[in-house]
């Protein structure tokens, strides 16, 4: 008996250190599913609709990661997570990848044990006010209470403006983003800041949201993007060029219709792309039709970004920044050769 539990116990130490040892990639596979942490509810990035479903622009590229290790975009489970809890979780492995709205900054990239997988939205830092108070900049805004999320860059940009401007605020900062709208829906504080992706989306959850406008000046370089662990380059690797594989379609113009057609071409950067020719999913460990699945299931990056967040849908947001650089933008994928 005492042998059967000390063989027992061993066995048990044994697949312990396998897991712990394992790559992500094999852990992923082997429970079925990608763990991705997202916002606790951010229209456009990261949102549940009214059937529970988790939709939006940063929920795609966990979509699209699932599709290319799995074939199937929806082996994805979603963890909703404050910004103070997000980096925790992805350092503890609860999460395989923090795809929330986060600003990729130096400390983050440098101190966390963290790596930084791209820029799947380029981002600034604004101000929204009650259209009622009469302020057309935010220069105007000394002496204002400001509404923000605890642990993020908008709290320390938010202290830099006010301290460069020379101007008096107060600061009413709340752990998680709805708190935040809801005390300043309730005029706990005159001013709402934060990415300014963020703002015209917590926007359409303001009681009476055309009664507020956000402010021309953009305070901040916020380039948000997909987050994974230090110390797995072919994890990293594959996040990194799910993102790079979507802006290479839109670039060659393969989307989500065309894509089985454009197997056919004779473009060479295309069937590159598409595991025609070359063998360019082994180095990631995948299968070589891995963009396939990506752009066939999930779309190219435009699609994703009309889908979610574009002049279409109530966000309204113009591509700007986050144009491809063929088209003044500078969203840009190196090639797959």
């Amino acid at each position: 008996m005492k042998q059967s539990v000390l063989l027992g116990a061993v066995a048990s130490a044994a697949l312990a250190a396998s897991a712990a040892s394992a790559s992500t990639l094999d852990n992923v596979k082997a429970k079925g599913f990608i763990q991705c942490g997202v916002s606790q509810g951010l229209p456009g990035f990261s949102n549940t609709d009214d059937a529970g479903k988790w939709t939006g622009l940063d929920v795609d590229l966990c979509r699209a990661v699932a599709a290319a290790v799995f074939g199937d975009a929806s082996k994805v489970k979603y963890t909703p997570l404050s910004a103070k809890e997000r980096f925790t979780a992805l350092q503890s492995s609860e999460i395989d990848i923090l795809s929330r709205n986060t600003t990729w900054t130096m400390t983050r990239d440098t101190s966390l044990g963290l790596n930084f997988a791209g820029v799947n939205y380029y981002d600034g830092q604004g101000f929204m006010i009650r259209k009622s108070l009469g302020i057309a900049s935010a220069l105007e805004l000394g002496g204002a209470s400001v509404c923000t999320n605890t642990g993020t860059t908008t709290e320390l940009n938010a202290a830099d403006f006010f301290r460069k401007n020379s101007m008096d605020y107060t600061l009413v900062a709340f752990e998680k983003a709805d708190e935040v709208v809801a005390a300043y829906d309730s005029g706990r504080c005159d001013v709402y800041t934060t990415d300014a992706s963020g703002l015209y989306a917590q926007r359409l959850k303001l009681t009476n949201p055309d009664e507020h406008m956000v402010l021309p000046e953009i305070i901040s370089k916020e380039p948000l993007g997909p987050v994974v662990r230090q110390g797995d380059d072919q994890w990293f690797n594959i996040v990194k060029w799910t993102h790079f594989a979507m802006l290479n379609a839109e670039e060659l113009g393969v989307d989500s219709e065309n894509v089985e057609q454009m197997k056919g071409t004779d473009n060479p950067s295309i069937r590159r792309l598409l595991g025609i020719e070359g063998e360019f999913g082994q180095g990631l460990g995948l299968s070589n039709d891995w963009a396939v699945n990506i752009i066939a299931q999930v779309g190219n990056y435009g699609e994703v970004f009309d889908r979610n967040v574009g002049p279409d849908t109530p966000l309204g947001i113009s591509r700007g920044l986050n144009a491809l650089w063929t088209d003044g933008g500078i969203q840009y994928a190196p090639p797959v050769r």
